[in-house]
């Protein structure tokens, strides 16, 4: 009966091309007549915006890391999607990990962003994955004890690439002191006062300890009540340049060298007082880019997790068994069997986030600092910049436009295509 009657039809479809032409067509036609106008949309200005979206050092690093973003991010959620769907089908607690895992998709990319610039904070006391890593890097190597600790003055020690060394030598029997400032209080909770050397017949001794007293008063350079032994300080005797003894101070702060130091440098090593390691500068120019990445497969594998195993639930037992009967291990299974089969899921997966993430814009702009955001700029962020921000030119952010959509396409193009073949069979 429509065929009879074609405008019925086109007054149905009539809306639908309305919103259509209003919100598709005509941004985009509009989007490609302002690319070829000057900043003032005024001046006729050629091929000049296309010419600067190749040239633009800023732009050219959008590009970069697009490329980077289309290959890395969605091959990464998707295999962990994978991976999540097939070790998650069989066991009882699958489909509450499964929740788990897909409900940072109920997150707003605003909020993900605001919650992972946290994450990545320099600061351990404040960032989950510094306070990670620092915990981690201080399990197999120790921090120093006395971060920042130094001598009052040259006089009796003297300080060279964050060692201090004596400018005289020790002799046996002789107490050496090694008095510091500088000790923060937090690392001297619990310190024991600092005792005077004790003599021992041919070894050479000494104390290190704080050379501060609370309130002013005492003697610097002299061992006064109340001041507070320094722990697990390493001393070593240095004798023409080698070490030929070494000691650590005890909870009193003295410290007992065997009769070789006799005639030695006492030398307390940098490793006493360096920084204590603050992790990793994860929003820094190096890694800002593979930072928000993660951000990004942290939202979207639980989206790649849940469209898998809906392809996977329709994967035909039978024939996972009989691979299994004819001798094929699980990951002969996985590899040959499941894998081909859930294909065309993949396939669908990898192309919905490609054409995602050539489209991201606010988890960069979130989570960068200002710093770093040169360097994790992408397409969509700086068609904002060129648009709407301090050097607004809109003639060179419709040019991104326009060049964005021609990257998108070609996917959107592969994905129709597989959409038809799959209506076809």
């Amino acid at each position: 009966m429509l065929g009879t009657r074609p405008w019925v039809a086109a007054l149905f479809l009539l809306p639908a091309l309305a919103l259509l032409g209003a919100l598709v067509v005509y941004p985009i036609g509009y989007s490609v007549y302002r690319s070829f106008l000057d900043a003032s949309g005024d001046g006729f200005a050629g091929v000049d915006n296309y010419h600067e979206v190749f040239t633009d050092e800023r732009i050219r690093t959008a590009l970069k890391n697009n490329v980077i973003w289309v290959i890395v991010a969605p091959s990464v959620a998707t295999a962990l999607g994978l991976i999540f769907a097939v070790l998650t089908e069989r066991v009882r607690w699958g489909t509450a990990f499964k929740i788990v895992v897909f409900m940072p998709m109920a997150i707003s990319m605003l909020a993900a962003g605001i919650i992972f610039r946290l994450v990545y904070e320099q600061n351990p006391d404040r960032g989950v994955a510094n306070a990670v890593w620092v915990g981690i890097h201080d399990t197999f190597k120790a921090p120093a004890p006395f971060p920042g600790a130094h001598p009052r003055d040259d006089k009796l020690l003297t300080g060279a690439g964050g060692a201090f060394t004596t400018r005289t030598v020790v002799k046996a029997g002789t107490p050496a002191v090694l008095p510091l400032v500088g000790a923060k209080p937090k690392d001297l909770k619990g310190a024991k006062d600092a005792a005077a050397p004790r003599e021992a017949a041919g070894n050479v001794t000494g104390t290190v300890w704080r050379d501060f007293t609370r309130g002013g008063g005492g003697t610097p350079g002299v061992i006064d009540p109340g001041e507070k032994a320094l722990k697990g300080v390493t001393v070593e005797a240095v004798r023409d340049g080698r070490t030929v003894a070494s000691a650590t101070s005890a909870a009193d702060g003295t410290f007992t060298l065997p009769k070789s130091a006799d005639g030695a440098l006492l030398s307390l090593p940098a490793s006493n007082f360096a920084a204590p390691y603050n992790g990793v500068d994860w929003l820094g120019p190096s890694l800002v880019t593979p930072a928000i990445i993660g951000a990004y497969v942290w939202m979207w594998a639980g989206f790649a997790m849940v469209l898998i195993a809906a392809g996977l639930a329709s994967v035909p037992r039978e024939l996972l068994e009989a691979a299994r009967v004819d001798g094929a291990n699980e990951w002969q299974v996985f590899r040959r069997v499941t894998v081909p089969l859930l294909a065309p899921v993949l396939g669908v997966v990898l192309v919905t986030l490609m054409i995602n993430v050539l489209k991201i814009f606010d988890l960069v702009y979130i989570i960068a600092p200002g710093a770093s955001l040169d360097n994790a700029n992408v397409l969509a962020l700086q068609l904002y910049q060129s648009s709407f921000g301090t050097d607004v030119n809109q003639g060179v952010g419709s040019a991104i436009a326009v060049f964005l959509l021609v990257l998108v396409l070609p996917v959107m193009l592969v994905n129709l295509r597989r959409i038809r073949r799959e209506r076809q069979r």
